[in-house]
């Protein structure tokens, strides 16, 4: 599999940088709110327009906050899935499967209709490399470009991971134990389907690079499938 260069502890600085830049770009850019209501007057959505702001799997609506500095419209959401390691296995016959499962809790925010930021927590288990197990876990911060088509979402995701990884393997395999954690990059895309105006559920591919002991970075792939509420 081709690998992907490695990148620099100065990565998750240029995602923040990215981040704030699409916060004062969306705040520069016009008012969302719409005209100014007259005091007194009725603002109830008229009937076949009960949700006249609201657009694709988020939503665009006033008043929504987020966790997200500089972002509004925020939502949380759980994923859970299966993964596809690219550690090595080693030698020595032993047993090399991937791990049953992964998991991620995020949170993220929008800075306007299209663009947003995610933070959040994954496991990615435990695999079989090596007559032991290595088991890895990450923080990762990501923009969020989507596309809304109604119920239907199209999004993306680019970013960077702080990984850490834990091999615990035997000599007779030829692979490294030990330790190892850095920052590297991640990407994914997802598809979003709106079930109520506060809450869809996610498909989503998502490719994370981490470090591992000896080895150098290689890949992580995760396919989910997850829960989103919107505040």
């Amino acid at each position: 599999m081709t690998r992907f260069p490695r990148i620099h502890r100065t990565w998750p600085m240029a995602v923040l940088a990215l981040a704030l830049g699409g916060a004062a770009s969306a705040q520069t850019g016009g008012s969302t709110t719409g005209p100014a209501q007259t005091p007194g007057a009725n603002t109830s959505p008229t009937p076949g327009n009960a949700y006249p702001a609201r657009r694709g799997m988020y939503g665009w609506s006033e008043g929504n906050y987020s966790l997200i500095p500089y972002s509004s419209h925020g939502y949380i959401g759980f994923n859970a899935g299966t993964t596809d390691w690219d550690a090595p296995c080693g030698g020595g016959g032993f047993a090399c499967d991937d791990s049953n499962n992964a998991f991620h809790l995020y949170t993220g925010g929008m800075f306007n209709e299209y663009i947003g930021a995610e933070i959040g927590l994954l496991d990615f288990g435990r695999a079989d490399r090596g007559g032991g197990r290595v088991k890895a876990h990450g923080l990762n911060l990501s923009l969020v470009g989507r596309l809304p088509m109604g119920r239907l979402s199209l999004y993306g995701k680019f970013g960077t991971i702080y990984g850490r990884t834990d091999s615990e393997v035997l000599p007779a395999s030829g692979l490294t134990a030990g330790k190892d954690s850095g920052w590297e990059g991640s990407y994914g895309v997802g598809l979003g389907f709106e079930i109520t105006p506060r809450s869809s559920i996610v498909l989503e591919w998502n490719r994370f690079d981490l470090n591992f002991e000896g080895v150098g970075t290689r890949n992580i792939t995760t396919t989910s499938l997850g829960y989103v509420h919107r505040f």
